[in-house]
């Protein structure tokens, strides 16, 4: 995978360095932005052009949460990853649903943030075992995802084949290799999919799938 621009929010300046001395060893991955606050951040954004933002939830002047909602709306390109302290289910499912790629505790080691990174920038999303399990139980418990169950899903064998390919963590080029059609027409059945299902991003698209038993 070519180099890989990283941006970081975190109003801790010694969790910041630490972060980005920890993934020296990762020679493909390179910090082009370090910020305090969410405001920070997203005003040096359009200049740094960071594929991936690791951003803290509590921070002054704008949080996480905030912060995570307008680089979605507005650099949809850019993926974010939550690095928090915050072992709380429900910022997991609140910032998922904000269109978060990954939700990581403060405590997790260098490896898996490199391979969170990895990640989001092949499939679009990175769920962890505890990210998993705090999205199963949400759906469960139907506490805000509630897609209308009035009739069943009937989905075009294309249509179930490019689901089932997505919820194994291929690309849309992977799949669109795979299916011999073009990734722009991954993409369109995708965003057919999602807007079907009312999720706004990948991830959404494999709980969906989970939730409803629509893949095998």
């Amino acid at each position: 995978m070519s180099e890989i621009k990283v941006a970081i929010a975190d109003d801790h300046k010694i969790f910041r360095k630490g972060v980005i001395l920890s993934m020296r060893p990762y020679t493909n991955i390179k910090f082009v932005l370090e910020a305090d606050n969410g405001e920070e951040l997203i005003s040096h954004l359009e200049e740094t052009k960071p594929d991936v933002v690791l951003c803290d939830l509590k921070m002054p002047v704008k949080d996480g949460i905030d912060t995570t909602k307008l680089i979605t709306k507005n650099f949809p390109d850019i993926r974010v990853i939550i690095l928090t302290m915050y072992e709380d289910e429900r910022f997991v499912g609140h910032l998922m649903d904000c269109g978060a790629a990954g939700y990581l505790l403060k405590s997790t080691e260098p490896a898996e943030i490199k391979k969170a990174v990895m990640d989001v920038m092949r499939t679009g999303f990175y769920l962890n075992p505890f990210v998993n399990k705090v999205l199963i139980k949400k759906n469960y418990a139907k506490q805000k995802f509630n897609p209308s169950l009035s009739s069943e899903v009937v989905l075009s064998e294309r249509e179930k084949e490019v689901l089932t390919l997505v919820c194994m963590e291929f690309t849309a080029s992977e799949i669109a290799t795979k299916m011999d059609i073009s990734p722009r027409t991954v993409e369109a059945i995708k965003d057919r999919l999602m807007e079907r299902f009312g999720v706004k991003n990948s991830v959404g698209l494999v709980f969906y799938a989970m939730k409803n038993s629509l893949i095998e």
